[in-house]
């Protein structure tokens, strides 16, 4: 039997302790043993940016992190932005401007597009663009996606006392 480690996590919210092997990428733990399905593996070499969470409220891509590595953290996948049946606004947004096409790419564009509204509130399409050049989209529904993000902002400047994140 291989060596296991004790992990100790937050994965949107909830508390978590397994016993994991070393070598367990974080996308495999999330999807494997706890279900975080909305967390895809794309291409396991950080090229796309399906697998893109976020470690502490920043964005990592999952794919080439170790479950061990994020032992005493949190966590937050896609699937922990909803609240109380809401959704995050950039979820909101990139329904409302109808910024996926198949889908595949969506979670991991959302999360990174999170991190990069902490960032810069207020990005020009030049940033947007920058800032999501780590995700892929094979549809090639970039416009919609940087007209989301910016929706996002623009929302998110409006809201009261409420972040983006």
């Amino acid at each position: 039997m291989a060596n296991r480690h004790t992990i100790n996590l937050t994965v949107d919210q909830a508390r978590y302790s397994d016993d994991v092997e070393p070598r367990m990428l974080l996308v495999q733990y999330l999807r494997e043993r706890l279900g975080k399905t909305g967390t895809v593996v794309g291409c396991d070499t950080t090229n796309c940016g399906a697998c893109t969470v976020h470690l502490d409220g920043v964005s990592v891509k999952s794919c080439t992190m170790f479950a061990v590595q994020a032992d005493g953290h949190e966590v937050t996948t896609i699937e922990g932005l909803e609240h109380d049946g809401e959704l995050h606004p950039v979820q909101k947004a990139f329904h409302e401007c109808h910024a996926l096409q198949c889908g595949f790419c969506t979670p991991g564009m959302i999360m990174q597009s999170i991190d990069l509204l902490n960032e810069h509130p207020d990005p020009d399409e030049e940033t947007v663009r920058n800032g999501l050049e780590g995700n892929l989209c094979r549809c090639t529904g970039y416009q919609n996606i940087v007209k989301a993000v910016q929706a996002a902002a623009k929302e998110s400047s409006t809201a009261p006392a409420e972040g983006v994140a």
